[in-house]
């Protein structure tokens, strides 16, 4: 039970977190700037981002609410609110005001913040660290794919 309720306020944050970031970046991937990009031959399929991001969504919130339940420190929420605005900022700075360049280096440092909590909170999580692999190994996918149409747009 001591659980549960860390995790659901997780869970409504990092939703809404997809939510705000949704909201934020106009007409999305379905607009016609995005579609006349040059995009990496190893783009996903469009419904791959949905479920992926559902996935990355549910293992961070079950990351998160085991992490705070084991270190309730500022470092901690801190770093969760910086991942947070940063990942709603990237929608807007790449979608909606179409700055590749700078929504690349926010990406990057996103990935570094996660990477970060992978990486700093491995003792106390030990094996339960593998819930949020899935948000790096996403963020590294979606860094290469900021990349290629910031060199080849």
């Amino acid at each position: 039970m001591k659980f549960v309720k860390p995790f659901l306020l997780f869970l409504i944050i990092n939703f809404s977190a997809l939510g705000i970031g949704s909201l934020l970046m106009a007409e999305g991937p379905r607009g016609s700037w995005y579609l006349q990009l040059e995009k990496a031959p190893w783009t996903p399929e469009g419904w791959v981002f949905g479920a992926a991001w559902t996935t990355i969504m549910i293992c961070f919130s079950i990351y998160m609410a085991l992490l705070y339940l084991k270190r309730p420190t500022n470092k901690v929420m801190s770093l969760f609110i910086i991942q947070f605005i940063i990942n709603i900022s990237w929608n807007f700075l790449f979608f909606n005001q179409k700055l590749i360049d700078v929504a690349l280096i926010s990406i990057v440092r996103l990935t570094i913040i996660v990477t970060a909590f992978l990486i700093t909170y491995f003792k106390d999580l030990k094996w339960k660290s593998l819930l949020i692999t899935p948000y790096v190994v996403w963020l590294c996918i979606a860094t290469s794919l900021n990349l290629y149409i910031s060199l080849y747009n």
